[in-house]
């Protein structure tokens, strides 16, 4: 088995990569677990970053 530090998301599909981060989002909601929000913030501002938009138009991209 090949180790590995980083993971890219070129392969991860639009509905996926939205289903990751609501998870993310009620999984840390439900279980007053912060470092589910904090990785689902940081992961939706890299992205967000990538694709030099906001937040908002980022959600809105992914479920179209």
């Amino acid at each position: 088995m090949e180790t590995f530090n980083k993971i890219t998301i070129e392969e991860i599909n639009k509905k996926d990569l939205l289903m990751i981060i609501e998870a993310l989002d009620y999984t840390g909601k439900n279980t007053n677990n912060q470092e589910f929000i904090d990785l689902k913030d940081s992961m939706l501002g890299q992205l967000c970053s990538l694709a030099e938009t906001n937040e908002e138009d980022f959600l809105s991209l992914l479920q179209k």
